[in-house]
């Protein structure tokens, strides 16, 4: 007579296994984003919609290639001092602005949302005048920005999570969504672009 098998049951095996599957990737995708990165407040408010499409400026009115190929960067108070000699308006963050930095004669420290890591080489000068890419492409559609977007750093590395991407899934819609690796070397070979280590690593 054959010895009576015991017949596993299906079901007591799955639960659990589904159950530790959404936990892990409730933890990974939701708690750990949420204790990994802190929102650290920008000292003011600022409207790139107003500046340019209002204004009328372009990006490289404020943010412009030096003569040497340098990138300026964020404008210092002192190129902000150029238009805002006086107050144009009743704006809480222009009154912050004329007070505390130019008055004040004050840098404003704010929190730089594309940092690229240390070990990282990015220079604007080859991207914008050789390869003729926009600013949009890397920065998403600045003119339409009213409110700047929540600064949120990894309290491991001091990044920004726009270095990351803000979809922790690593999925983007937007090539502006995120400032990976990945994104720069796909970018290099759709272009022809070299693409070893040390064009961008240091």
């Amino acid at each position: 007579m054959a010895p009576y098998i015991k017949r596993r049951n299906i079901l007591a095996d799955v639960v659990p296994f589904v159950g530790g599957l959404v936990l892990s990737l409730l933890v990974g995708w939701v708690v750990f984003p949420m204790l990994l990165y802190v929102e650290k407040p920008q000292p003011m408010n600022f409207s790139h919609a107003k500046h340019g499409d209002q204004v009328g400026l372009e990006c490289s009115n404020c943010h412009f290639l030096r003569p040497n190929g340098t990138f300026s960067g964020i404008p210092k108070t002192s190129d902000c001092a150029q238009c805002h000699e006086y107050r144009q308006s009743e704006s809480p963050y222009e009154a912050v602005l004329m007070d505390e930095y130019i008055d004040g004669d004050r840098e404003i420290p704010w929190r730089v949302y594309s940092k690229q890591p240390i070990c990282v080489y990015f220079a604007h000068a080859p991207h914008v005048k050789m390869a003729k890419i926009e600013c949009v492409t890397c920065h998403g559609p600045k003119n339409t920005e009213n409110v700047l977007p929540a600064y949120l750093e990894n309290r491991l590395t001091g990044y920004s999570i726009d270095i990351w991407g803000r979809n922790i899934s690593g999925f983007k819609s937007n090539s502006w969504d995120r400032m990976k690796m990945d994104d720069c070397a796909d970018c290099h070979s759709k272009r022809s672009a070299p693409n070893t280590c040390f064009v961008c690593h240091k």
